[in-house]
């Protein structure tokens, strides 16, 4: 049966979908700008396991959840589900902490940052340019025979390790609900200030979640592709849907008055625009040199790759480190050893995209 989500229009579909469910999520509980941000969340999630102590940051994000959970759902009604494994996975890991990184910085993964712009903050455009900047990086790398090698067949058991986790994750959820005004829940910690304690309702959250994973793995979505695609291809199918996320997003946060035009008091931002460029540019370079967009990750894990859930877990322990050693940013500014960690993330970024080349 022919797979409607890989055409143009199904592709647009996607996109539209996102770009109007995002802004419901933030006017449904999620923070401003924030309605659905793949970093943050697993930013947040990493919170609520205790891996760091941002007090401001901490919850199990159900969206999360549900992109992998539904992306396993269509792989496996659509046969797939194809477990695979093998592909530099160390390098992988470090590229999914560096891009952690480097999205704290700026404050947000591709996704918010079309949002941030799509709700009016003017400093999301420094974020994007950056985001293409470091996508263009990385197409010179590939020019120059970049590769981290071909994946190999993996056993079944193999490709649900990432969905088990993150069912094992929703479970922990309904174990240890959250307590209002308590800062924790038997293992779980929950913010009860700041973005961390800004979210939809559960059962809100879970469902879009399994809604976008179902429909991202059909449809291929990917910022990173998509941008990719135009510099090396000229082809624009995947960033159709993208401006598509852009225009629906735009309509309904005008529609639900969430716009708010300008650089200062945008929430959860900061304007140093040196480092919204920059911390972008190295996770842009990051997700090139890997493969795909933190979203696109989530959904290539859920239908079986070990290597795309290897960079998610590198994420989730960026997050840890970021927030444990002063990398991440706040709305008051760059962390203070931010700077720092961009500069030797992109000194990293160069030397995998020089030294690993496929055979001749």
């Amino acid at each position: 049966m022919k797979n409607f989500f890989a055409s143009r229009a199904g592709i647009i579909a996607v996109g539209l979908a996102i770009g109007i469910l995002a802004p419901l999520l933030q006017f449904w509980g999620n923070p401003g700008n924030m309605g659905v941000c793949v970093a943050c969340f697993e930013r947040d999630m990493a919170g609520a396991l205790g891996l760091h102590r941002a007090a401001v940051v901490q919850y199990m994000r159900p969206e999360i959840i549900g992109f992998v959970l539904g992306s396993l759902g269509a792989a496996l009604l659509f046969r797939d589900f194809r477990p695979r494994g093998g592909s530099s996975p160390i390098v992988r890991f470090v590229l999914g902490a560096f891009a952690m990184i480097g999205a704290l910085v700026f404050l947000g993964c591709p996704w918010r940052a079309i949002l941030r712009l799509a709700g009016g903050d003017l400093s999301a455009v420094f974020g994007l340019a950056g985001l293409i900047c470091g996508i263009w990086v990385g197409t010179l790398f590939f020019r120059g025979g970049y590769s981290l090698g071909r994946s190999q067949q993996a056993r079944p058991a193999a490709g649900l390790v990432m969905p088990l986790l993150m069912a094992g994750a929703l479970a922990l959820m309904l174990l240890f609900p959250q307590v209002p005004e308590e800062p924790q829940s038997g293992v779980l910690f929950y913010s009860v200030k700041g973005p961390g304690a800004m979210h939809a309702p559960l059962a809100i959250s879970l469902v879009v979640g399994l809604f976008v994973g179902f429909v991202a793995q059909r449809s291929r979505f990917c910022t990173m592709g998509a941008f990719r695609d135009v510099i090396l291809f000229r082809q624009g199918h995947l960033l159709s849907g993208v401006l598509a996320l852009f225009v629906a997003a735009a309509v309904v946060n005008a529609l639900l008055g969430q716009v708010t035009i300008g650089f200062e008091g945008q929430p959860v931002a900061h304007t140093q625009q040196v480092w919204n460029f920059a911390g972008m540019l190295l996770a842009g370079l990051c997700f090139a040199l890997a493969g795909g967009c933190p979203g696109r990750q989530l959904f290539l894990s859920g239908e079986g790759d070990g290597d795309a859930a290897v960079f998610v877990l590198g994420m989730i322990v960026g997050a840890a480190f970021a927030h444990n050693f002063g990398l991440a940013s706040s709305p008051a500014g760059v962390g203070p050893h931010g700077v720092a960690a961009v500069v030797v993330g992109l000194a990293v970024c160069v030397y995998f995209g020089l030294t690993l080349r496929a055979k001749a």
